[in-house]
C-alpha cells in the first residue's frame, strides 16, 4: 500500500498560521484539536483546516513544508483564498465550528486544493 502525505496550514481564531506535515492528516487534526501535542500549535490553538496538499513522497511533501514556511505571510494567505475560493480567508477564521471526533478527511468542510502542480507568483 502506497502512502500519502500531506502538507496543512492550519490557522486558529487570531488568525496565527501553523504549517505541517504528516502522514495521516485526520489522526494529526484531531491532535492538534485536542491539544495532545505541546507547542506551538497548542500554545496558539491553531486547529482550523485551511488548506493541504497531498504528496506520495515524503521527501517532496518535506520540501514543499520547508518552502512554505519560507514565504511571506501575504503569499500564504494568496494561496489559502486561491484554494478556497468561495470563502474570504477572514470569513474562514471567524467562528466556524471545527470538525467533530468522527469526521473524516471526505466530510471536513476545509480546503479546497485545486488538481494538478500549484503555481503562486512571487511574493
Amino acid at each position: 500500500m502506497k502512502r500519502t502525505y500531506s502538507v496543512y496550514i492550519l490557522a486558529s481564531r487570531s488568525r496565527v498560521l501553523y504549517i505541517g506535515v504528516t502522514n495521516d492528516l485526520p489522526r494529526r487534526l484531531q491532535e492538534h484539536r485536542q491539544s495532545l501535542i505541546p507547542g506551538f500549535s497548542q500554545k496558539y490553538r491553531v486547529r482550523r483546516l485551511v488548506y493541504f496538499e497531498q504528496f506520495g513522497d515524503i521527501h517532496e511533501a518535506i520540501a514543499r513544508e520547508k518552502q512554505l514556511k519560507g514565504w511571506l505571510r501575504a503569499r500564504k494567505l494568496k494561496l489559502i483564498e486561491a484554494a478556497n475560493p468561495t470563502r474570504a480567508v477572514a470569513k474562514r477564521f471567524e467562528g466556524l465550528p471545527t470538525a467533530n471526533k468522527t469526521q473524516t478527511m471526505a466530510n471536513i468542510p476545509t480546503a479546497i486544493v485545486p488538481p494538478g502542480p500549484l503555481s503562486c507568483s512571487p511574493a
